[in-house]
């Protein structure tokens, strides 16, 4: 028998269903039919993540999901396989996931409606959420910050009141409903700052930095008040190296009422070795005294393209040790997520494992340039990756 720390609590379910139930300390059959044992993590214990946010519109746009060769809702197959809490991101008003399909485009996508929708699938099927505020119109990363264009002509003062005030009115809304989410997300690999010009974290700015994130993490506070769900709040950087020089001195500049320090890992950007990746972790938990998570990372699974969508791949700096093959990747996936818990983490996320390529257009072309990095084949099957959410980590 499995034995672990008493911090976690294992549940091993035998699913003669979807999920419908579960019989303790038995073994269950994983997506390829072979018996193994499958243990799923509670969010309190170790949040196994995954980001959804184009789900819904692959849905719209053709695509398909299967798990064992059979049509499944991608949100049932995620929660089968031992995800535990599902990620969205939240642009302002992104108009332009409208227009890009001309007279064909009928709404918008990533937005308050569409992340609506997406949690209510989520909450029912009794998984958490993480809502990622981008506090854009469009992708905010460490190469773009572009302020809302309705907020553009705001002053500093203005700029506070109005994050706080969208924030505020987001999570209010969605509480009413029952769908207050149990992550939030101020700002998406925010490296400059975000909101930019006056967001910029750089160049003796970070107290107005601090300032206008003290806005959202003041807005999700209150909107909590009368909520059974007080949101943990993340503070997001991309790649890991990157963490210790953002996070320095912005104590001192006022920010401090947050949870997590959530990190993107992506090997093709990252200059850690998965093998140093618990050494990050650990540094950044104790010199911060927060939670630390991935909230991003993906690695690939084959090196083809299935559609015309150039992919975002990187051969040259795969890891000799993990190829980009079924086993590679779910090997890869194992590793860094036993990283992440022996450095005392509280996650992972991977970021769109279910990309899979459809009808979908982006700004830079139509179907998936992730579909060699996703959990699922080209034809849209369950791979073997998927089942790294329910491998038996040592606590």
């Amino acid at each position: 028998m499995l034995t672990m720390k008493n911090n976690v609590l294992i549940v091993l379910c035998i699913c003669s269903s979807l999920f419908t139930s579960c019989n303790k300390g038995e073994d269950v059959k994983n997506n390829n039919g072979n018996d193994t044992i499958m243990i799923f993590y509670e969010p309190d214990q170790f949040c196994m993540g995954a980001d959804l946010s184009y789900i819904n519109q692959i849905l719209d746009f053709g695509g398909t999901y299967k798990d064992s060769g059979n049509i499944t809702d991608p949100y049932l197959i995620f929660k089968k396989y031992g995800t535990n809490v599902v990620r969205f991101r939240l642009f302002h008003t992104p108009a332009w996931t409208k227009e890009i399909y001309g007279s064909e485009g009928k709404q918008m996508y990533n937005d308050f409606a569409d992340v609506k929708l997406g949690i209510e699938k989520v909450k029912e099927l009794s998984m958490q959420v993480c809502l990622d505020f981008h506090y854009s119109d469009n992708w905010a990363d460490p190469g773009k910050q572009i302020v809302p264009k309705v907020w553009k002509s705001l002053g500093l003062e203005q700029l506070h009141d109005s994050i706080y005030n969208y924030t505020f009115t987001t999570l209010t809304k969605l509480e009413e409903e029952g769908l207050m989410p149990e992550f939030v997300q101020i700002g998406n690999e925010i490296n400059p700052g975000f909101v930019l010009p006056l967001g910029n974290r750089w160049n003796g700015n970070k107290a107005n930095c601090a300032y206008l994130l003290n806005a959202g993490i003041e807005a999700v506070r209150n909107a909590a008040n009368n909520s059974e769900i007080n949101p943990d709040i993340i503070i997001h950087i991309a790649q890991p190296e990157n963490a210790d020089n953002w996070f320095e001195g912005m104590d001192m500049a006022g920010l401090t009422d947050y949870d997590i320090i959530g990190l993107s890992y992506y090997y093709i950007w990252s200059e850690v070795h998965i093998n140093n990746v618990s050494n990050y972790v650990s540094v950044l938990k104790g010199k911060y005294g927060k939670e630390v998570m991935i909230v991003e990372t993906a690695y690939p699974w084959a090196i083809e393209y299935f559609d015309d969508y150039n992919n975002i791949i990187n051969t040259e700096k795969l890891l000799s040790d993990y190829p980009a093959t079924i086993d590679g990747q779910y090997n890869y996936l194992v590793k860094l997520t036993q990283e992440v818990i022996d450095g005392g983490g509280k996650g992972i996320f991977y970021w769109e494992p279910g990309w899979i390529s459809s009808n979908i257009k982006t700004q830079w072309g139509q179907g998936s340039a992730w579909e060699c990095n996703t959990l699922f084949d080209f034809q849209g099957n369950v791979i073997k990756g998927m089942n790294y959410l329910t491998y038996p980590y040592e606590f």
